[in-house]
């Protein structure tokens, strides 16, 4: 099999959320067909990540070069303006087409992928987000599968409902009407939808009754995510997310504000560590004053902090998809207490791979819970590691994917 890969973000390093999904499943399908890239280029996560998007860019090039034969990379035109993002986000109010939508729109990018799919001999075309469904027209007689990370009209519209300002939650009111919208109308060409769990394909066919959907879930590098044998910290805790994400963003400041107060006073010996970029300044203001409340920033490798932890906690209770922080966490042996919205779509069980919380006080009486009794502890560890080796391993995934291609090119 021949597959275009189009992708709105340069899948390389994996690190973290959607760039460890897109990676390692573009790895794995390269292993198993002829697979080529063309991939937007977003700059924050190179500039994040290298510290210069042209060393990024060329680190990207050689790396991705080795798992496909041919790489190209196209700009995004509001990147390339001063104030571009915010002038489309206010232009966007006015068109068709949601600001998710708009801000890949080119025609001088269409014109040239239209040029690559018409010659390039493809059986298949993976539009790796629904942003990208602005292409579905290229080339109809080609397959074509739409990758969903989450569902995005679902994701804002629940934003929506947890805005406290009236002319934000308005906002996202309207871009999440308007996202289904462009759902309802783009989807349904494709002729097969990817999702990350059931409960997520669950909610594309609320949208679009009918829709054919394969389930194709986030995974982990088991290899990569495994535990050390580093000695834990028996009473510190950890949390690990890009914090310019709206959703850990949240997370963290429910941590500062909400939780730290009560677990220092419950448990006055407990450390925090806050890793990822972007931190929000009143988090790290608190870590000046507070030295066991420390923020890290971003870091190259989030290995180290989770071998030394005891326990990660996972105050996520909005957003979408599933959390592959989650799973790098239960990768790592560590016991987990989450919000049950952060673990929407992983096949975790309560008392057994995840202890659920939704309040400061429930956060303190679970974290309480796993410190005195060590045998907990030790079967949540195993059953976490257990569970994503058996189910959530990118190389079982890979042939997930590669047999959706199969059955959908040669039924």
């Amino acid at each position: 099999m021949k597959i275009l890969w189009l992708s709105h973000i340069v899948p390389y390093p994996p690190k973290g959320g959607v760039l460890q999904r897109s990676h390692h499943l573009l790895r794995e399908l390269a292993g198993r067909a002829e697979v080529h890239l063309a991939s937007y280029v977003q700059e924050a996560p190179l500039r994040r990540i290298y510290g210069d998007v042209q060393a990024g860019l060329d680190e990207a090039r050689k790396e991705l070069s080795k798992i496909c034969p041919l790489v190209r990379f196209f700009p995004i035109p509001c990147e390339r303006l001063r104030w571009g993002k915010e002038l489309l986000l206010l232009w966007s109010l006015f068109t068709v087409h949601p600001y998710t939508m708009n801000w890949l729109k080119s025609r001088k990018t269409r014109s040239e992928l239209d040029a690559l799919i018409r010659g390039g001999g493809y059986d298949a075309v993976h539009f790796d987000s629904i942003p990208l469904g602005i292409f579905h027209d290229l080339h109809p007689n080609v397959k074509r599968t739409m990758n969903h990370h989450n569902i995005e009209s679902h994701m804002m519209l629940r934003r929506a409902s947890m805005e406290g300002n009236w002319l934000k939650k308005a906002y996202l009111w309207y871009e999440g009407w308007r996202l289904q919208r462009y759902e309802r109308g783009v989807c349904g060409r494709f002729d097969m939808n990817l999702t990350c769990s059931s409960l997520d394909s669950k909610r594309l066919n609320e949208i679009i009754p009918g829709l054919p959907t394969a389930v194709i879930p986030n995974g982990v590098d088991v290899d990569y995510f495994r535990p050390s044998g580093a000695s834990r910290h028996p009473n510190r805790l950890v949390f690990a997310g890009r914090l310019s994400a709206y959703t850990n963003r949240r997370a963290v400041l429910f941590l500062a504000r909400e939780l730290w107060p009560v677990l220092k006073s419950a448990l006055p010996e407990m450390e925090m560590d806050i890793i990822g970029s972007d931190p929000p300044a009143e988090i790290v203001e608190l870590s000046r004053r507070d030295p066991a409340f420390r923020v890290h920033g971003f870091v190259d490798d989030v290995r180290p902090y989770l071998s030394s932890a005891a326990i990660y906690v996972c105050p996520i209770d909005d957003g979408g998809g599933t959390k592959l922080k989650v799973l790098d966490a239960l990768a790592m042996e560590l016991p987990l207490v989450a919000h049950p919205i952060a673990c929407e779509g992983i096949a975790v069980a309560a008392e057994q791979t995840v202890l659920y919380a939704t309040t400061p006080a429930d956060y303190v009486a679970q974290i309480r819970r796993l410190l005195e009794q060590p045998d907990l502890r030790r079967r949540m560890s195993d059953a976490g590691r257990r569970l994503v080796v058996e189910r959530y391993s990118f190389a079982g995934i890979g042939r997930e994917l590669h047999a959706v291609y199969k059955n959908m090119i040669e039924p």
